[in-house]
């Protein structure tokens, strides 16, 4: 039961992650543009998601290196920001959902050795 959950809880977590940050591209459509740059500045809006999406893909498959890739991701962030304050709710969760990758990976290595 508990390795189900900890399988099924990064991948729920990052998927809503995902929803919350593509949230914030919908602030293209407020703009007076027309439709070819509407779809730039969605494209452009939402490469944090597929970034962020690209992650789970790897975690997906090998839970360790995706991982990783979270790490990254954060760490990457908050040096672009600069201000650990203010990409704290971009960051934050990106460690979370990392962190939990790692502790499924580390469970169910216990479980397959017992």
């Amino acid at each position: 039961m508990l390795l189900k959950v900890l399988y099924w809880t990064p991948r729920v977590v990052c998927l809503l992650y995902i929803g919350f940050i593509s949230l914030f591209a919908l602030d293209v459509f407020s703009g007076e543009y027309n439709l070819a740059q509407t779809l730039v500045a969605l494209t452009m809006h939402l490469i944090p998601s597929m970034l962020i999406l690209l992650a789970l893909v790897i975690a997906w498959r090998w839970e360790l290196a995706g991982s990783v890739v979270f790490d990254v991701l954060a760490v990457a962030w908050l040096i672009y920001v600069g201000d650990f304050g203010k990409s704290l709710i971009i960051t934050l969760p990106l460690f979370v959902i990392s962190s939990l990758f790692v502790a499924g990976w580390v469970y169910r290595r216990k479980a397959e050795s017992s």
